[in-house]
């Protein structure tokens, strides 16, 4: 009986090692706890200055020498970039946390094989989406985002935790909703990036992280 516990003891650091050699496993659900509590308070922003503001009002709030439109357009990528920005920080602050903890190399070659399969639809579906505000078709810039991001969560899920390659079927199931229901894309813009992120992060921490000796 003590052979068998033995060979089962084996087996199970076998999977293991061959897990965390295959698959990036330090991503931190605490980092998308917070990339959702950032886009709930970038989409606020948003919501102020496009259904607040921006209706009654014929001056521009702080670039004087453009149109009260032109400055919305830029207020709103400087307002997602600025969102970016606090996410992907936190996330790596998490992540690099979560990856001592464990003791396993942040930066490998799955991790490489991870941000890359993240980027290029993320990459393609930023220019897209810009490519949407030039053109005047910015009512579809919502959906877009959403799909791509949804896109992008697939492809990457080959190298980390599986649960993400469920995010991303929501993620472009609601930018397909946002595309129908034109006019409230920023609603679904909070439940994708907002909502989904903090019950995904609640989620996996709770599955991964909590009580795990983390």
């Amino acid at each position: 009986m003590n052979e068998q516990n033995k060979h089962l003891e084996d087996l199970t650091q076998i999977r293991s090692l061959m897990e965390r050699s295959s698959r990036f496993i330090s991503l931190s659900g605490l980092s998308g706890v917070f990339a959702g509590v950032f886009a709930i308070i970038g989409s606020l922003i948003a919501y102020w200055y496009i259904y607040i503001y921006f209706p009654n009002n014929d001056k521009s709030l702080i670039l004087t020498n453009l149109s009260v439109f032109n400055e919305m357009i830029i207020l709103l990528i400087v307002d997602a970039i600025v969102i970016l920005s606090l996410a992907i920080s936190f996330g790596v602050f998490f992540t690099t946390r979560n990856s001592k903890r464990k003791g396993i190399p942040l930066w490998d070659n799955t991790a490489k094989q991870l941000i890359i399969n993240l980027f290029l639809p993320l990459a393609s579906g930023g220019i897209f989406s810009f490519l949407l505000i030039i053109q005047g078709a910015t009512h579809m810039v919502a959906a877009s985002t959403l799909i791509f991001y949804g896109l992008s969560l697939i492809n990457g899920s080959r190298y980390t935790l599986n649960d993400i390659r469920y995010l991303g079927i929501i993620e472009i199931a609601l930018g397909i909703m946002a595309g129908i229901f034109i006019g409230h894309g920023l609603l679904f813009w909070v439940i994708g990036f907002g909502f989904m992120h903090i019950i995904y992060g609640i989620l996996m921490y709770s599955k991964y992280e909590k009580n795990k000796g983390q």
